[in-house]
């Protein structure tokens, strides 16, 4: 499966999220590292919904950009 992921960069630190997977989060000190953890949660995210035999939600969020001029 391919979830979309949310990254934002805060004033220390990085932060992801997955929109289709509420609740699956991770904070990293780089961007790079912030993919690596959000993607290990994302695993273990999903090997616990099926443990606990809830459904995997199937991937449904687009990401795309919006070019505006800067007033």
């Amino acid at each position: 499966m391919r979830y979309m992921i949310v990254i934002e960069k805060g004033e220390e630190s990085w932060g992801a999220y997955v929109p289709d997977l509420p609740g699956c989060v991770a904070v990293g000190e780089t961007e790079a590292e912030v993919k690596q953890l959000i993607q290990e949660a994302i695993e273990f995210h999903l090997d616990d919904l099926t443990e606990s035999g809830s459904t995997i939600p199937t991937p449904h969020s687009k990401g795309d950009y919006v070019d505006v001029l800067a007033a």
